[in-house]
């Protein structure tokens, strides 16, 4: 399926300002108000559109290093939660086309769908340098490209992610079952619409999960039913003693968004679940809220890691497998 998407020529000026004064210049896709957020670069080559439907990115501008985004479109499959959650896109070049079998939109639609501004046109790579180098900032995406000295001032007022509870803005308002197996691709020529077909079978049911939300992936919940366990999502504030009461195999701490030593209430409860005797697994902020429930410290990276292209060794044996990553803390 190809469609033509929306060339810069068609698009209206934008400018992203930084809050130590740097302001850079290009055209604004997607939504139009001003968008305020931490600011932060992703290695990732492909997977923009998991990017963007990450809850972790709540709060942050995205600038992706990969020079040209846009060109698969965007699909329901590859959402990981039911929205966008970041505060604004940034690309080098926008595609002027759309070529996947899979799409039905392009990424400024969905970007407007949501409320999320982009910005093309940029040097990314500048962007990236500077924030090596400067460390993390804030930043501020806007069509108003006469007042660049307001946009940083904007940019400067906006709260820091140090000490935010982000996770209550993401997580779910109530528990649910999930039963949905891993997209592999497979039966692409079935009946039904193309998004629905090609999701690997069921395993039997051999474990019971409960799954934390603290902005929890599609993705994740997907392997963990493709694992053979089936899985009941909790609201990031259920106490401990009422997952205790559904006598799970398992508990398992999600990713998120903010600062982990902001989540008290999670943390309170992983020092609980701990002494349980039920094995408890923890990724991304989960991972860091086990740490803390266990004595750790978290603090602020100057940077972080963002991207689905890092390496990570097995000490034990030596193996190497390319990762995703998506750590401020």
């Amino acid at each position: 399926m190809n469609k033509v998407g929306t060339t810069p020529a068609a698009l209206e000026p934008a400018i992203l300002a930084l809050e130590d004064g740097t302001v850079f210049r290009g055209w604004g896709f997607g939504a139009a108000p001003d968008q305020a957020g931490e600011i932060v670069f992703n290695t990732a080559i492909t997977g923009y559109q998991e990017v963007l439907s990450d809850p972790s990115y709540r709060g942050q501008i995205i600038t992706m290093t990969a020079p040209e985004i846009g060109n698969v479109g965007a699909n329901p499959v590859d959402l990981e939660s039911k929205r966008l959650w970041c505060s604004g896109f940034v690309v080098r070049e926008l595609s002027p086309e759309v070529s996947s079998w899979r799409s039905d939109s392009d990424l400024g639609t969905l970007l407007a769908q949501w409320g999320v501004p982009g910005i093309c046109g940029i040097d990314t790579r500048a962007i990236t340098r500077r924030l090596r180098t400067t460390g993390f900032q804030r930043a501020v995406i806007s069509r108003d490209v006469a007042n660049p000295t307001l946009a940083v001032e904007k940019a400067r007022r906006h709260p820091v992610l140090e000490g935010r509870d982000l996770v209550v803005d993401v997580t779910a308002p109530e528990p649910y079952e999930w039963d949905e197996p891993l997209w592999t691709g497979a039966g692409n020529l079935g009946e039904g619409p193309v998004n629905t077909r090609g999701f690997a079978p069921k395993p039997p049911v051999k474990y019971r999960v409960v799954a934390y939300d603290y902005g929890i992936k599609r993705g994740i919940l997907r392997h963990l039913r493709s694992s053979g366990c089936a899985v009941t999502v909790v609201p990031a504030t259920t106490p401990a003693k009422d997952v205790l009461a559904l006598k799970p195999d398992g508990i398992f701490l999600s990713n998120g968004p903010g600062d982990p030593a902001a989540v008290t209430y999670a943390v309170e409860a992983a020092r609980t679940l701990v002494p349980s005797g039920i094995p408890v697994f923890g990724i991304c902020l989960g991972h860091q809220i086990l740490g803390q429930a266990l004595g750790g410290k978290t603090y602020k990276l100057k940077y972080g890691h963002h991207g689905a292209n890092h390496p990570v060794m097995d000490l034990g044996t030596r193996k190497v497998e390319i990762t995703s990553q998506n750590h401020g803390f």
